[in-house]
């Protein structure tokens, strides 16, 4: 079975870079993929694109080696099922802020015994290169990567708990919800004090309970810094945010030269 490099840098504690797919379109996740993140993720949550869009972002970005990871839009069980099905080699779930959501997820992402995933891989059988349906199964528990993200007072609060969960990888920091829910405006690089607390105390219990600890940042700046701290996995910016940045910046060049 194809081997999980995201989470095997992972465990090896060494730094994973990830990118992060907003724009609803195969072509732009192929792109994306082709320069050299060790894992990329398609957002269900805040991204444009539907099921059948993902579908087809995951087997672009199978042309590369790039680990296709996912985020859900919410706790839904069924897409969950789907999206892992149709080859995502991990799920980022938002808004995690008990232990019990923690429990629905990783249930809902690994086979029985140890979950209640429903077997039927249809995709993830090609993609894995386990052969069959079967051997996917009989593997998938082992490199599908479980992220719980961390983002809201209530699971802050219940922090340890979420760490305790059998099956669950890690923990993913969103600053910008995390932010808000401290009273302070949303930031990918937050400097209020109450947040740069709350993201360094999140860190210390993933440490502890030697979870994965993944984090969102505004670039690579504040990722060598993060990775530093002790995050494990940092995504860069959005593929909405590079190419705004990046036709902003050459027509800015452009015009700056007939002023």
């Amino acid at each position: 079975m194809r081997n999980n490099v995201a989470r095997s840098k992972l465990l090896l504690r060494q730094p994973v870079i990830n990118g992060w797919c907003s724009i609803p379109c195969a072509y732009a996740a192929e792109i994306m993929a082709h320069q050299g993140y060790d894992s990329l993720t398609i957002d269900l949550q805040h991204g444009a694109m539907s099921y059948e869009t993902a579908f087809a972002m995951l087997q672009a970005i199978s042309t590369t080696r790039t680990v296709p990871l996912a985020r859900v839009p919410w706790h839904n069980p069924g897409l969950m099922m789907k999206l892992l099905d149709a080859g995502a080699y991990g799920l980022i779930c938002p808004m995690v802020d008990s232990a019990a959501t923690a429990e629905a997820f990783v249930a809902a992402c690994r086979y029985p015994p140890r979950g209640t995933r429903s077997f039927g891989p249809n995709r993830a059988t090609l993609y894995s290169g386990a052969g069959s349906s079967a051997a996917y199964a009989a593997d998938a528990d082992a490199e599908i990567l479980l992220l719980a993200m961390i983002e809201t007072r209530d699971g802050l609060d219940n922090l340890e708990a979420i760490l305790s969960v059998p099956g669950l990888d890690g923990i993913y920091v969103g600053p910008g919800d995390l932010s808000l829910a401290l009273g302070v405006p949303p930031s990918m690089a937050p400097s209020d004090p109450a947040v740069v607390t709350a993201i360094a105390s999140a860190l210390s219990a993933a440490e502890r309970h030697d979870r994965f600890a993944a984090i969102h940042t505004d670039g690579p700046e504040t990722a060598r810094k993060r990775i530093a701290e002790g995050f494990g996995m940092c995504t860069l910016q959005n593929d909405v945010r590079l190419l705004s940045d990046g036709a902003k910046a050459q027509v800015a060049a452009f015009r700056k030269a007939f002023s």
